[in-house]
């Protein structure tokens, strides 16, 4: 089974909870989504260019009232698919400290990393797989699965993902020299 640590975040959140009220277990059943989305007229609305969602499960060990506290968390996840022209990413559970992930799920905005060029042939590397994007005037938003030593470039330059061996589930976007 393949680990992916949390990095970030994308700005939507949605979920789906079961409709039965008297079933006690409806918040465990419970399915969450997250995509990419920016500010128009004071609301975060998702304005996809790239349409794709990472989900978790309530019964997962995903907590949705405290996603931050899932930062540098591991869960196992499924491979990427294309389902109705959206790509998605399924976290199955979250996974004990010992694990070491294969990837990072990376969120990364335009205001903090520069402009991303999509229409450029070398924008990213072809280990890293797009999971979403939003976009409207001078704003941009990617999901993104990052494997340690993959990287983007954007109008700032390139950025290389960089794992912290020392703390397991952490990494960061550093600037290449």
């Amino acid at each position: 089974m393949m680990h992916v640590a949390v990095r970030g975040f994308g700005s939507v959140w949605r979920r789906r909870v079961e409709e039965s009220l008297s079933d006690p277990r409806r918040f465990q059943k419970a399915a969450y989504f997250n995509t990419t989305g920016i500010v128009v007229n004071g609301r975060i609305v998702r304005h996809r260019k790239i349409a794709g969602h990472v989900r978790f499960n309530g019964a997962g060990g995903f907590n949705p009232n405290y996603p931050q506290r899932m930062i540098g968390k591991v869960f196992e996840y499924d491979e990427p698919s294309v389902c109705n022209g959206q790509n998605k990413v399924f976290f199955r559970n979250l996974v004990g400290a010992a694990a070491n992930p294969d990837c990072y799920l990376v969120v990364v905005r335009s205001r903090d990393f520069g402009w991303l060029v999509l229409e450029e042939p070398d924008w990213k590397s072809d280990d890293t797989f797009l999971i979403s994007f939003s976009a409207w005037q001078d704003q941009q938003e990617a999901m993104l699965l990052m494997k340690p030593s993959s990287w983007l470039r954007s109008r700032a330059g390139k950025f290389v993902l960089v794992s912290d061996p020392a703390r397991r589930g952490m990494a960061c976007l550093e600037l290449a020299g």
